[in-house]
């Protein structure tokens, strides 16, 4: 499975961006896609997950209410729609994907797409 993340950009803070996630390969055998993020200095952290089947969504609790993940399977694309930024939330953002039966581990991963939000 290969995956490209796009949509990256900057903003002030309250803005909004979405981020793409396109997906290409095997993606029948993919269980989940989702979204983490590395800001400078830090340990790479979840965002965001959801079922390539289904309508499980799973959110940190830093984004909830914020962030909204979603998926077209005909495109084989997933989204991360963000609202009211922070400047908490500049990092680097990844989209990655499993065919494990789990969102916590995680084997094909995209190339990053900054996302940096001024105050």
């Amino acid at each position: 499975v290969q995956l490209q993340a796009s949509g990256g950009g900057s903003v002030q803070a309250g803005g909004s961006l979405r981020l793409s996630c396109a997906a290409s390969g095997r993606t029948p055998t993919v269980y989940a896609v989702g979204w983490f993020r590395q800001a400078p200095g830090k340990e790479r952290e979840f965002v965001a997950a959801i079922r390539w089947s289904g309508s499980s969504t799973y959110y940190a609790d830093s984004v909830k209410g914020r962030f909204t993940i979603s998926r077209d399977n005909a495109k084989n694309m997933a989204y991360l729609q963000m609202f009211s930024l922070k400047p908490e939330d500049t990092a680097v953002y990844y989209c990655a994907a499993t065919r494990r039966t789990s969102i916590d581990e995680y084997e094909y991963w995209g190339q990053g797409t900054q996302v940096t939000v001024s105050s």
